[in-house]
């Protein structure tokens, strides 16, 4: 067998891996052999230097197989899940979970946490007091099967290889590599025995995947790599060049999301993502003959209060005090410093560099800078305009939650820089780009 450093210089040079290698690495990634600056620099020649298709998914299966794997043989409907290459608030799987749960379908879904400059997840739904993002597979399957829908983190022994390396690649300037996010998002999902998957890739300046080729190069490899282990796999390319909602932070965002199921307020572009998302899904699995129909189902589930109440029985059930759908749920989670981005002129919206808000949010303490980072839940971003908008002089472009007076500050300059006010308003794009065929 292959010393580790001897496979790592093999990818370095540009050479192509076998499947005993990639195993070999997978297995000192488990097992502690591989030490944090090896599986770096794994990382990074992957990055630098790229892996066919057949490397792919080889990591794939060797990172699903790492661990415990699920089956569902006695479901009363499918099990699916949905997934996003990340993007700046990016809340859908905070309301899509349970509307799909409402629909008919059983949800489990395992998320990550912030990545790079995007959010995640897992740290949103920590913003309620006791929710357990690491059940244990064993209460994970229950909640599904009693619920609907459970979101959670890697156990121990669900793909704890991906886990591990996932954690390394946010540090190390290691995410933006096609075959690592193909392997990390197809490795999770085939562990916990998923029956359909629908992809959202983001493309645009708040994305991995910045132009469309690149978005559709991504599309297309998890396409190819699901399909070769038999997970059946559509995906939709969707505008991230602005916030995806009016939020971008943890607890701000779960309170988009919950006034979203509740009815409250529905930003248009975060309805129109979540819709067609649901839709697709919902044909691939053969619970609704077309996307119309399905649609119609997916807002019967938001407007009869079903996809609320699963949502609130989910965050109950894996340990969330209170209740969800109440502002007191978190109230804790409130910054006590607010300041608004004011706009420089007036004009309209034409551009927003859409990354530096997710660079902001992380200076804030939104984010982590290293793996053991702690988070707070209060700080980020709400009342964020779209390109198109229409601003006076002065008006706010957003609004910073901080911790204190210096982090907020720094937070409105980033802000202001981010955004282009122009005269003329800009030729909108739709949030849809397009679906895979």
């Amino acid at each position: 067998m292959s010393l580790p450093q001897e496979i790592i210089r093999k990818k370095r040079d540009r050479e192509a891996l076998g499947a005993e290698e990639i195993g070999t690495l997978v297995q000192g990634i488990v097992d502690g052999s591989l030490v944090d600056a090896q599986a770096g620099a794994f990382a990074m020649a992957v990055v630098l230097n790229g892996m066919n298709r057949a490397e792919t998914a080889a990591l794939t299966r060797a990172m699903a197989g790492s661990g415990r794997r699920l089956t569902w043989p006695d479901l009363p409907g499918p099990a699916v899940d949905k997934h996003s290459s990340g993007g700046i608030g990016d809340k859908v799987s905070l309301v899509l979970a349970p509307m799909l749960a409402a629909a008919g379908c059983f949800v489990p879904m395992v998320s990550g946490r912030g990545l790079g400059h995007t959010g995640g997840t897992l740290d949103k739904l920590e913003s309620f007091r006791g929710y357990d993002t690491r059940p244990g597979l064993d209460r994970f399957a229950r909640v599904v099967r009693e619920v609907g829908c459970a979101i959670v983190g890697q156990t121990d022994d669900l793909a704890p290889a991906d886990r591990r390396l996932y954690a390394i690649r946010d540090v190390t300037a290691t995410v933006e590599s096609e075959p690592l996010i193909v392997a990390s998002i197809l490795a999770k999902k085939l562990a916990v025995g998923t029956a359909g998957l629908l992809m959202d890739v983001k493309v645009g300046n708040g994305a991995f995947m910045t132009d469309l080729a690149t978005a559709r190069g991504l599309a297309t490899a998890i396409a190819e790599v699901a399909a070769a282990a038999g997970l059946p796999t559509r995906s939709l390319l969707t505008d991230m060049n602005e916030c995806l909602g009016r939020t971008a932070g943890n607890a701000l965002e779960v309170g988009e999301a919950v006034a979203f199921l509740k009815g409250d307020a529905r930003d248009p572009r975060l309805a129109e993502v979540t819709l067609a998302l649901g839709a697709e899904l919902l044909v691939l699995v053969d619970l609704a003959p077309d996307k119309k129909a399905a649609r119609v189902v997916l807002e019967g589930c938001l407007d009869s209060g079903a996809a609320a109440d699963r949502f609130a029985r989910m965050v109950r059930a894996l340990g969330g005090s209170g209740d969800p759908l109440h502002p007191s749920a978190l109230a804790h989670a409130r910054a006590p410093v607010q300041l608004p981005v004011p706009s420089p002129a007036a004009g309209h919206v034409r551009e927003i560099r859409t990354r530096e808000l997710g660079l902001a949010v992380i200076g804030l303490g939104g984010g982590r800078t290293r793996p053991d980072q702690a988070i707070d839940p209060a700080v980020g971003l709400s009342g964020v305009l779209g390109t198109g908008r229409k601003v006076d002089r002065g008006e706010p472009l957003a609004l910073v939650h901080a911790r204190d007076e210096a982090a907020g500050e720094a937070a409105v300059a980033r802000i202001a820089e981010a955004y282009r006010i122009g005269d003329a308003p800009p030729a909108l794009r739709p949030v849809v780009v397009e679906s895979s065929p």
